[in-house]
C-alpha cells in the first residue's frame, strides 16, 4: 500500500449520503488505480495515524442490494477497527465482519509461518 494514492471522498464526521444522522468514524475512500469485484475502486477506511499499512479487511453483506464487498482498513487501531464494524452493521442494512491483519505469526518470503 505504500505509494498507492488513497482517494478520501467522505471524510470523518461527515454524513453518510443516504442516512444524514450516521456519520462517517474515519476517513472512507478509495484506492486509485484498483478494481473491486462491483468494477469501482477498492473501498478504504484510513485510520487516523494515517498508515497505508492494511491492519485488516471488513467483508460486507447488504442483504437488500444482495451484494457483497470486500473494504481495506489502513492503520487502524483495533478500537477503530469497531467503530467501523458498529458504522456498517445498522439495523436492516450491512451486515460485515471484520478480519484483522494476524501479528503473531510472522510469516517467511515463501508465505510459511516457520512453524511447520
Amino acid at each position: 500500500m505504500v505509494g498507492a494514492e488513497v482517494v478520501v471522498e467522505r471524510p470523518a464526521g461527515s454524513a453518510h449520503p443516504r442516512f444524514s444522522d450516521t456519520r462517517y468514524p474515519l476517513d472512507y475512500g478509495s484506492l486509485r488505480g484498483t478494481t473491486s469485484g462491483d468494477g469501482a475502486e477498492i473501498d478504504v477506511f484510513l485510520g487516523h495515524s494515517g498508515a497505508r499499512t492494511v491492519t485488516g479487511v471488513v467483508a460486507t453483506v447488504d442483504v437488500r442490494k444482495r451484494d457483497t464487498e470486500l473494504k481495506l482498513l489502513l492503520g487502524c487501531t483495533p478500537e477503530q477497527m469497531q467503530a467501523v464494524q458498529a458504522f456498517l452493521s445498522w439495523p436492516d442494512s450491512f451486515g460485515c465482519v471484520v478480519l484483522p491483519r494476524p501479528t503473531s505469526i510472522p510469516l517467511d518470503h515463501s508465505g510459511r509461518s516457520g512453524q511447520e
